[in-house]
C-alpha cells in the first residue's frame, strides 16, 4: 500500500510536469524572468504539491508524499520567490486538511526543505545542486518522520523506500524538464533556420511568403495601406566574376545590414534569392514607400563596401515599388513591384520606379 501511494505520487508528478513543459514553451522559469511569471509558477507548483497531498500515505495524522519535489524545482529554476510561494501554499493546504502536531511539524519540514534548497542552489555545478537538494530534503524528512512515528517496523520499510522514490522522482522530474526544454529549443532553432537566410540573417523566401500572405490578407480585410519594395543589385555578376563568389557574399551581407538600417523596425526585410531583396512596409502609402526606397538607394550608392581583402568597392541598386491600394490590389503587389524593378533596370539602373510609373517609362523607351 505504501509503495502504491508513492508510485501514484510519482505518476501524478510526471504527468503534471509534462503538461507544464508542453504549455509553457514561451514562459520558461529562470531566475531572470519577470516577477509576474515567478508568481504564476510558484502558484502552479503549490497547487501541484497540494494535489500530491491528496494521494498521501497516512499514518494516523502523519502524511507522507512527494510534495517537496515542486519546491525543489521552483527553488532550482526560479529562486526564492516562486519557492517561497510554493512553500506557503503547501503549508496552507496542509492546515486545511487538519490542524495537529503532524501539520505543525509538516510546516517546519517544508520550511526547512525550502531554505536548504535555496542555500544549496548556490553550489557551482548543476549536478551538485540537484544532488544536494534531494539529499538534504531526504535527511530533513527522515528526522521529522523519526520524531512523528514510533513504529520501528514501519520506519525500517518507509524511510529507505521514501529515499529511493524521492531520488527517483527528483531525477526524473529534473530530467523531464531539462530534456523537454532542450528539445523545444532545438525545434525552435530548426524553425528559425528554416525561415532565415543563412548568409544575411534576414527572412528567407519561405518566411517572406508567410509574412506576405498574412499582411496582404490583413490589408485587404482592414482596408490598410501596404507597400512592397523589390531591390536588386546592379551588375552583381560582375562583382562575382571579378572578385569571386566569396566576396560577393560579403557584399550581400553588408547590403542586408544597410537596408535594415534605412527602414523602420516594423518593416520586414527579406533576401528572396541571389542578389534580390524585398522590403514589406505595413501602413505605408506609395509616396512614403518611394521616400524609403530612395533613402535606401542613396545609402547604397554612398556606401563603401569592404571586401575581405581590404579593398572597397561601390555598388548601386535598382528598386521597384508597389502599394496597395494605390497601384494594385494587395495580392498583386509582388507582380507589380517586380515589373517596376524591371523598368528601373531597363531605364538605366540605380533608380527607383513605382508601379504607377513603369508604364510611362516603357512608352518613353519605345
Amino acid at each position: 500500500m505504501i509503495f502504491k501511494e508513492l508510485i501514484s505520487n510519482l505518476a501524478i508528478l510526471m504527468a503534471c510536469l509534462f503538461l507544464y513543459t508542453h504549455f509553457t514553451k514561451s514562459s520558461v522559469l529562470y531566475n531572470t524572468v519577470s516577477l509576474r511569471l515567478k508568481l504564476f509558477m510558484g502558484i502552479m507548483a503549490g497547487l501541484l504539491s497540494n494535489l500530491l497531498m491528496q494521494y498521501s500515505m497516512e499514518f494516523g495524522e502523519t502524511m507522507v508524499d512527494l510534495r517537496h519535489i515542486p519546491v525543489l524545482l521552483t527553488a532550482y529554476y526560479g529562486g526564492a520567490i516562486p519557492a517561497l510561494i510554493t512553500m506557503g501554499l503547501i503549508i496552507s493546504g496542509r492546515f486545511l486538511i487538519s490542524v495537529s502536531v503532524s501539520s505543525v511539524t509538516a510546516m517546519l519540514l517544508i520550511a526547512a526543505v525550502t531554505i536548504s534548497a535555496l542555500l544549496v542552489n548556490k553550489l557551482p555545478t548543476r549536478k551538485s545542486r540537484i544532488t544536494a537538494m534531494l539529499t538534504s530534503s531526504n535527511i530533513i524528512f527522515t528526522v521529522v518522520i523519526l520524531y512523528l512515528l514510533q513504529d520501528v517496523q514501519t520506519l525500517l520499510f518507509l524511510v529507505p523506500l521514501f529515499w529511493g522514490i524521492s531520488y527517483l522522482a527528483g531525477a526524473v522530474a529534473f530530467y523531464t524538464i531539462e530534456s523537454t526544454r532542450e528539445m523545444q529549443i532545438l525545434v525552435k532553432r530548426y524553425r528559425e533556420d528554416s525561415l532565415t537566410d543563412s548568409l544575411t540573417g534576414l527572412h528567407n523566401v519561405r518566411q517572406f511568403d508567410e509574412k506576405y500572405n498574412f499582411l496582404t490578407n490583413e490589408a485587404e480585410k482592414n482596408k490598410e495601406n501596404l507597400s512592397l519594395l523589390y531591390i536588386d543589385i546592379d551588375y552583381f555578376k560582375n562583382i562575382n566574376d571579378t572578385f569571386g563568389h566569396k566576396e560577393g557574399d560579403v557584399v550581400l551581407q553588408q547590403l542586408g545590414t544597410l537596408i535594415q538600417h534605412n527602414v523602420r523596425e516594423k518593416d520586414i526585410v527579406s533576401r528572396n534569392g541571389g542578389e534580390e531583396f524585398t522590403v514589406m512596409l505595413p501602413d505605408t502609402t506609395l509616396e512614403e514607400a518611394y521616400t524609403t526606397a530612395e533613402r535606401v538607394r542613396a545609402a547604397v550608392e554612398k556606401n563603401s563596401f569592404e571586401l575581405e581583402t581590404g579593398k572597397t568597392i561601390h555598388i548601386t541598386v535598382s528598386i521597384g515599388a508597389a502599394s496597395h491600394p494605390e497601384t494594385s490590389p494587395a495580392h498583386e503587389l509582388i507582380a507589380e513591384a517586380d515589373k517596376a524593378l524591371y523598368a528601373a533596370k531597363s531605364n538605366g539602373r540605380n533608380q527607383v520606379v513605382t508601379a504607377g510609373d513603369y508604364g510611362t517609362l516603357e512608352l518613353q523607351m519605345n
